[in-house]
């Protein structure tokens, strides 16, 4: 059952060919149906495979599965093939089964698309490259499946690619995810120069059998945290993430949640043996960075007016989240709150595109309101997500979350301290949104409540409305509940959100089921909590309390009024402190005209000097070529020239 794990990937790239070939011969539901189906066949198949290691022993469930060879060159050799693990087999049932349940939201959602075809088509190649990146037994495997998906976020975000908006989005993500592979590949050249191979496995019994320089693992831990810094919008490089709200908002749930954005956690975490002989400074600082970037991105989410781009900013917090469990050594809690986001996420980022679908393609949080009442389906799973995200209990998130606290205490407090001000800011951020969108007094109806549109207009999904048709005039607008295909995927979101935590439980060592179940890929490289059960219990308590405080500002904020909401709603962080404008400006001004100089150099310095090389040996040989003139006295004179060279530097050397 094992041997079937080349199906995983086989079903969502048989779906791209075929909706290649077929192309607009297909009518609008056929492609949509035709590329849920394809997905749907990966999930199964991960099922199959998931219930053959479940029959394995523990120390069994460790297989490669090898296609064949893609690249024997002398003793280099890299092969097409499957590493399949608890690790792997993990991230595809979430990839697979959230991916499943977006591909038929997707049906009712870009209904009247007129690009239909052609949106399923990038649906399935994006999860086809996915799954390649997390099934790869080799980095270069690894490292196709993430351009792959570089690629199709390019595709996908920019998809509306005649709003130049959209395709600016498209391009920022493009190229930000850029730097972030330049990390990744300085990482794969040190490891094959230090290792002699890019298959894991052999990496990993090398690293084991003989001692490689602390130093070397570091450097390469850090350059594989640069690729994750990319792929997992990290601090600095997190400025893609927000805008690729301009594409589709299936799109945003199915980068957001469940499969590009956890890609550089899950590179990290598929390392672990390499991180654990880093410095641990380096581990440190990744912990720093996470946690960082978590409290950055939280603050920002408290202004923002677009209900996409809360969800965007809330996002890169809970990457924070995991980067920090990474850098703490938690690899289970990051999996664990990995799967748990990709449960609650890919619900709120649904939920908020059944909103738009209803809303007629608004966006702005401002013009909601009341909206419990006609979209009651809508509102009570996003409800849901609202709670597990803010670390409600029994919710999924408070579990994940919980775990990750704990070993932020344990490797310092001071993280622990800003990872529970965090939790404050996601608790409150979330109910303002959900405060906005789903009660109160329905502001759709003035046009003027809304103020300036602030940031809404910057998302660029205007036009993300389905079969909404155009928005027209805000009077026009008349929300409803949307059709059977985008709501069942939301109903099956909220469950998995309420029970999703039952996996990793903190009860006993029997209720840990996802520790125990991903030993074979963590080798047992987890960091041991070294905390007493009554310490636990309090760090739990007072992390509740402070999602309860949130939650409660929240309230009295948006619901009762009794607080200023201008008291949050700061201009800096509507504008993300400014950074992303600061970088844009020096971008476009002083590292534009670096990079121009940059480009001057290249082009007369370096290329001058390789021209001129060649310059000077044509001249060279233009100038010696006069003696080979074919005339025998020439060449006699040649010799005779050089016979007598010869005998008076005998001569000089002689003492005769």
């Amino acid at each position: 059952m094992i041997d079937l794990v080349w199906l995983i990937p086989a079903f969502p790239l048989l779906g791209f060919l075929t909706l290649i070939c077929l192309g607009k011969s297909v009518r609008e539901p056929v492609a949509g149906w035709l590329a849920t189906t394809a997905m749907a066949g990966s999930f199964l198949s991960v099922l199959i495979v998931f219930i053959g290691m479940l029959l394995e022993k523990n120390e069994n469930r460790q297989t490669v599965f090898t296609l064949f060879d893609w690249i024997p060159a002398g003793d280099f050799k890299v092969d097409i093939g499957f590493l399949a693990d608890p690790l792997s087999i993990t991230m595809c049932l979430f990839i697979t089964g959230v991916g499943t349940l977006i591909h038929l939201y997707s049906i009712g959602y870009m209904h009247g698309d007129p690009d239909f075809n052609r949106f399923f088509t990038y649906l399935n190649l994006f999860a086809f490259s996915m799954l390649m990146l997390v099934l790869g037994d080799n980095l270069l495997l690894t490292f196709l499946g993430w351009e792959g998906v570089g690629a199709c976020s390019y595709l996908l975000i920019s998809f509306w690619f005649r709003d130049p908006s959209n395709a600016t989005a498209g391009k920022k993500a493009f190229i930000t995810n850029r730097v972030g592979d330049w990390g990744f590949m300085v990482a794969m050249f040190l490891i094959f120069f230090n290792f002699g191979s890019l298959q894991y496995l052999e990496i990993f019994d090398i690293l084991e059998s003989n001692q490689i320089a602390k130093t070397t693992t570091t450097f390469i831990v850090l350059m594989l945290f640069v690729g994750a810094m990319g792929k997992s919008a990290q601090f600095p490089l997190y400025l893609w993430l927000p805008d690729a709200m301009a594409g589709p908002t299936p799109v945003s749930a199915l980068i957001h949640a469940a499969t590009m954005v956890t890609s550089g956690v899950y590179l990290l975490i598929r390392v672990n043996p390499i991180m654990v002989e880093a410095s641990t400074w380096s581990t440190g600082l990744i912990a720093w960075v996470g946690v960082g970037t978590a409290l950055f991105a939280a603050s920002i989410a408290v202004a923002q007016t677009d209900i996409k781009k809360v969800l965007a900013y809330s996002t890169v917090s809970q990457l924070g989240y995991m980067v920090l469990a990474v850098g703490c050594g938690a690899y289970t809690a990051a999996i664990f709150h990995m799967i748990t986001h990709a449960f609650f996420k890919a619900l709120l980022f649904l939920g908020a595109g059944s909103v738009i679908h209803g809303m007629n393609g608004e966006q702005d949080l401002r013009r909601y309101g009341g909206l419990r009442s006609l979209m009651p389906i809508t509102a009570g799973t996003f409800i849901i997500g609202w709670l597990a995200i803010a670390g409600v209990p029994p919710f999924s998130g408070f579990w994940s979350k919980d775990e990750i606290l704990a070993f932020a205490w344990n490797k310092s407090p001071l993280l622990w301290i800003v990872g529970v001000i965090t939790a404050l800011l996601t608790a409150f951020y979330m109910t303002r949104q959900v405060i906005l969108t789903f009660f109160g007094k329905p502001r759709y109806l003035d046009a003027g409540d809304a103020g300036d549109a602030g940031d809404a207009g910057d998302a660029g999904d205007a036009g993300d409305a389905g079969d909404a048709g155009d928005a027209g005039d805000a009077g026009e607008i008349k929300p409803h509940e949307s059709p059977w295909t985008m709501t069942l995927p939301l109903v099956a979101l909220a469950v998995l959100s309420v029970v999703g935590g039952l996996i990793q439980l903190p009860f006993s060592s029997s209720t840990k089921r996802l520790e125990h179940w991903l030993e074979p890929a963590t080798f047992h490289n987890e960091t041991h909590l070294h905390l007493s059960s009554s310490t636990l219990w309090v760090l739990a308590l007072l992390a509740l309390v402070s999602v309860v405080a949130g939650i409660g500002i929240g309230l009295s904020t948006y619901l009762k009024e009794k607080i200023d909401k201008q008291i949050f709603e700061k201009t800096i962080l509507n504008n993300a402190w400014n950074f992303d404008a600061t970088v844009s400006r020096f971008m476009g001004g002083p590292g534009s005209k670096a990079f121009a100089a940059v480009a001057k150099f290249d082009k007369q310095v370096i290329d001058g000097a390789v021209d001129g090389t060649g310059q000077i040996v044509k001249k060279t040989a233009s100038i010696l070529r006069r003696s080979q003139n074919g005339l025998v006295r020439t060449y006699a004179l040649g010799i005779g020239i050089g016979a007598i060279g010869l005998l008076i530097w005998f001569l000089t050397r002689t003492t005769i």
